[in-house]
């Protein structure tokens, strides 16, 4: 599954996992995307939408 919310369109981020002695080694942060059936220009359609679209309303689910 595409990790890309295609509403706001919020992606995986990068950084470093950083131990106490400090070595560093790079790691992946993935947004939760959840594939759902949402009402989109009238039309039932399924779309990858991450869980703060969801909850703040942006995308309106379908039954």
């Amino acid at each position: 599954m595409a990790s890309l919310c295609e509403v706001c369109g919020k992606g995986m981020m990068t950084g470093m996992n950083v131990s106490h002695s400090h070595l560093k080694t790079r790691r992946k942060w993935k947004p939760n995307i959840q594939h759902v059936r949402a009402v989109v220009d009238g039309k039932i359609k399924y779309v990858n939408v991450c869980t703060r679209c969801l909850r703040s309303g942006k995308v309106q689910r379908s039954l």
